[in-house]
């Protein structure tokens, strides 16, 4: 009997870390094939195709640099003959572009294939929110696990350990999983929340976006805790309403939740990138260049697509701050701003942030899109920028008119 062939859909900075682990269990133990391939978006890279890099010096060099892939890690730049016989089908692509290959994807797939999704965001549909797992196993007809944690991928790539969640209904797929990706630094714990698990982990990266605003703005560790602290309360209370199925406390507890909170809004992207954004007059996709080397940010868009969500379910008026709503994706306008000190904003945020109670309240009732920490922020802080351009601008304009009359004299 061969073993079970597994495909990685991406081959990004999480992806690749993903394949190093993957590839080496698969290398190890008998039900699986050895080979796994990686389907990786092909690229230029100094004259020389990204896939031909990976497959000759087996090292991702732009989205892992300085980590070693197993040889048998095989890059494929067609997706669907990446995925060609694959048992296991592991997606980790950024969001917005999983449509697309799930369009290129259909058809081509075993009958009994099964998939799991690393993928944190959410999509838009016909009926309100539906997660990414939802979206991939209806388009492709497969049943899907996902996975989501505290789990900085350079620091999975370097070994260190940490923990991350399985979310499965089917008990024998997620210890298949399980088994395929968990080594002595990677523990792994598997839950049937699946819905739970997902929703933690697109959540979570709008919360580290308000964080890097905190940081950027200079608000402090005791702002940023409480914008934590708020953060997860209101994930509590968006799974409970939009959750097909039942929502325990105690899967908040696991890596998925709390744990990658926190990581996230200390050490992730969506943090470090906010920061500069609140820092600097630069756009998100100017960051994201400079920072990231092209990968994408996954805190705006989620916010945004649930902004249109909540508006679309009529939800938004219900909110505190839902006429300060704006979307990181656009930048920033001075002329349109309302010129806000960084104090009048310290005060705005402190007027608008809900007790525990109101968010236990809501849970049941209502969702306040103020845990969009998005909505919270990011309002303020097209104010707050455009204050600080503002006042730069004056500061040189005086610098250069003290420059002339010393010049004069």
């Amino acid at each position: 009997m061969t073993g079970k062939k597994v495909c990685i859909v991406g081959s990004g900075n999480w992806g690749s870390a993903i394949a190093k682990i993957v590839g080496g269990n698969a290398a190890q133990l008998a039900h699986f094939d050895p080979r796994v391939t990686m389907w990786v978006f092909e690229e230029d890279i100094g004259g020389r195709k990204l896939t031909e890099i990976i497959n000759t010096q087996h090292e991702n060099v732009k989205y892992l640099p300085g980590h070693k892939l197993p040889p048998n890690v095989v890059a494929v730049p067609d997706v669907v003959q990446a995925a060609a016989d694959a048992d296991i089908l592991i997606f980790v692509v950024p969001h917005q572009f999983i449509g697309k290959i799930c369009d290129q994807l259909k058809g081509h797939l075993k009958a009994d294939t099964i998939g799991v999704s690393l993928i944190k965001g959410v999509d838009e549909g016909p009926k309100g929110l539906k997660l990414i797992s939802e979206v991939i196993g209806e388009r492709l007809g497969i049943p899907m696990s996902v996975l989501m944690g505290a789990n900085i991928a350079n620091e999975v790539a370097d070994e260190k350990f940490c923990e991350t969640t399985i979310g499965s209904k089917n008990q024998a797929h997620g210890q298949l999983l399980k088994e395929l990706m968990q080594t002595p630094n990677f523990r792994i714990t598997v839950v049937q929340e699946v819905d739970t698990v997902e929703i933690c982990g697109a959540l979570k990266n709008i919360v580290a976006v308000g964080a890097g605003f905190c940081d950027g703005l200079g608000f402090g560790d005791n702002t940023k805790a409480a914008v934590i602290r708020l953060g997860l309360m209101e994930m509590i209370a968006f799974a409970k309403l939009f959750c097909s199925g039942s929502v325990s406390s105690a899967t908040f507890l696991e890596s998925c939740g709390v744990a990658d909170l926190i990581t996230t809004c200390y050490g992730g992207r969506n943090r470090k990138v906010a920061e500069a954004f609140a820092r600097t007059g630069k756009s998100i996709e100017q960051l994201e260049k400079e920072m990231l080397n092209g990968q994408k940010l996954q805190g705006p868009q989620t916010a945004r697509e649930l902004h249109s969500i909540l508006q679309h379910k009529g939800m938004v008026d219900k909110t505190w701050v839902a006429k300060d709503l704006f979307s990181v994706k656009n930048d920033y306008n001075p002329q349109k701003s309302t010129g806000l000190s960084e104090r009048k904003t310290r005060l705005r945020m402190r007027d608008n942030m809900p007790t525990a109670k109101q968010l236990a309240d809501i849970g049941y009732k209502t969702f306040s899109t103020s845990m969009m920490l998005l909505t919270v922020y990011g309002g303020y802080l097209c104010s707050v920028r455009a204050y600080h351009y503002f006042q730069r601008r004056s500061s040189r304009r005086q610098a250069a008119e003290e420059q002339k009359t010393s010049g004069a004299l």
